[in-house]
């Protein structure tokens, strides 16, 4: 393989490929990054085994061939060298060298065949969205999802994509069983041909992630989405992203969100967001746990610690309903403010012991459920 490719063009698509390449080291060679010269230009590929993806890159092709190179060695080696064009040579044993001007590296690679064949791809069936609109459903959910959680399907997002002729609806849901968000987005362009009424689906939060760095890089096109079998596909500007689905039921999140009606406080969403940083300074242990009170016209937010004492902060609220009293997680409601965007946040509470549901006027289809907590 011989290959010439900017320094730039090759540190984007190395850049890419960081988040998915394995960190364990399970196999070797999965903590590598497969490059491939062909005719039409510099291929990227990397995978973990569940995630894959894979995007072409301009490049002139000296010598058409493939090596697995240390994918983290690579971009650092790339990253310190300035802009120009850099030559990738593989010789014997996979050994490559990496040349610019008066800089030369030598580095071990791992033959290209040996490198995990990503899943046959079909074309058709994909369905395509709104860029800005998926990005923003899952910065609405992610945080939500399961972190390593013991219940392995709390660690992904359901995905459920509903078409009919006019319209694409598409649905984000993630829960830890401690929070819950759930965000809807119409997409203006009605399904493609042959794709199903609906789907459901449960994608890894590492895929989700990976998903939202590329929808944050922007550029032309909008982004394309399908499933088949037990697999995700996104395309995004000559970028394929694959992801295993999660097998197993999602939780009934539906039961979680309480109905329309119960005890709402309407309060200014900054204001709040602030004073919940202060109070929660001083809340005890890792719970992080503060105590809510609404009352007539007011809010109050209260913590305290036998070690360090206590905080209170009151702050306006438009509320006509009894007094009430409720203990939260601190970092949960602040989780669930800071992927919020309008000036006026509301919180539905019906019992001191009941889930609080969380809604802004400004995102129809977003709704948050933190469950509460005893003081």
């Amino acid at each position: 393989m011989k290959v010439r490719i900017g320094r730039d063009e090759l540190l984007t698509g190395l850049q890419r490929v960081q988040g998915v390449v394995e960190k364990r080291n399970t196999m070797p060679i999965l903590s590598n990054v497969l490059l491939e010269a062909r005719q039409e230009g510099a291929e990227i590929v990397a995978t973990d085994l569940e995630i894959g993806m894979r995007g072409l890159y301009k490049a002139a092709v000296l010598e058409t061939g493939g090596v697995t190179i240390s994918a983290r060695k690579l971009f650092e080696i790339i990253k310190e060298l300035p802009s120009g064009d850099i030559e990738l040579t593989t010789g014997e044993n996979n050994w490559t060298t990496i040349q610019m001007g008066k800089s030369q590296f030598k580095i071990v690679g791992l033959p290209s065949a040996d490198y995990p064949a990503l899943p046959a791809i079909e074309r058709e069936g994909l369905t395509p969205l709104s860029g800005d609109g998926l990005l923003e459903l899952i910065r609405k959910t992610l945080f939500a999802a399961g972190d390593n959680d013991a219940r392995y399907i709390l660690n992904g997002l359901l995905v459920t994509l509903i078409n009919t002729e006019k319209k694409t609806t598409l649905r984000l849901v993630g829960t830890d069983g401690h929070r819950l968000a759930v965000a809807e987005h119409e997409m203006s362009q009605a399904g493609g041909k042959g794709v199903p009424q609906e789907i459901k689906a449960i994608i890894p939060k590492k895929a989700a992630h990976e998903m939202r760095r590329l929808l944050e890089e922007g550029g032309d096109g909008e982004p394309l989405i399908g499933f088949a079998k037990n697999l995700m596909i996104f395309r995004k500007s000559g970028l394929l992203l694959t992801s295993r689905l999660m097998e197993g039921n999602y939780p009934n999140y539906q039961q979680v969100i309480p109905k329309e009606g119960g005890k709402k406080i309407s309060v200014n969403r900054i204001e709040l967001e602030s004073a919940l940083r202060r109070v929660s300074v001083l809340s005890r242990d890792k719970a992080s746990a503060v105590k809510v009170s609404f009352a007539p016209g007011k809010m109050t937010l209260f913590s305290s610690s036998p070690d360090y004492g206590e905080a209170t902060e009151e702050l306006p609220a438009r509320y006509e309903g009894e007094a009430l009293s409720s203990g939260f997680n601190a970092r949960y409601l602040l989780d669930v403010f800071g992927v919020m965007d309008g000036e006026t946040v509301s919180l539905q509470i019906e019992t001191p012991l009941s889930p609080c549901l969380i809604q802004e006027s400004e995102s129809p289809g977003f709704k948050c459920v933190v469950m509460p907590i005893k003081i």
